[in-house]
């Protein structure tokens, strides 16, 4: 008997954000439907996240952002995946970003992008129908 193997999710908050609410009530919700939760605390660079991520094996990665650099440390954060091969990964984002940047984001990779007052349960639905295990 193998048991599956739980969505293992990394919570990040890149820049310099000071302001995690959001990211920890998404954790949470992410955590109390079964998935394995890594959070990175606030102010972590585009290197540290991808490479926690790598080490963690996570099969998630959301990125939470209020400071307005999603249109800088979100492409480096890509980038970096793509160095890493880890393709595989589903990348979503919430916070507070602009609806222009949005169709940005999603060409650069990042599959979903959450604003504020998104019902928890949209986005646990949103990561389990999307994560590959």
């Amino acid at each position: 008997m193998t048991a599956e193997r739980k969505i293992r999710v990394l919570i990040a908050k890149p820049g310099l954000d000071s302001h995690d609410r959001g990211a920890k009530i998404v954790a949470r919700a992410l955590r109390d439907a079964g998935m394995e939760i890594i959070y990175t605390g606030l102010r972590q660079t585009p290197e540290q996240i991808v490479e926690t991520a790598l080490q963690e094996d996570v099969n998630v990665i959301g990125l939470s952002i209020l400071s307005g650099a999603h249109k800088v440390l979100f492409p480096k954060i890509m980038e970096l995946i793509k160095e890493k091969g880890m393709d595989d990964v589903l990348v979503f984002a919430g916070g507070i970003i602009p609806q222009e940047d949005i169709r940005d984001l999603k060409r650069i990779g990042i599959k979903e992008v959450f604003g504020p007052g998104t019902p928890t349960g949209t986005l646990v639905e949103f990561v389990q129908e999307n994560a590959k295990r």
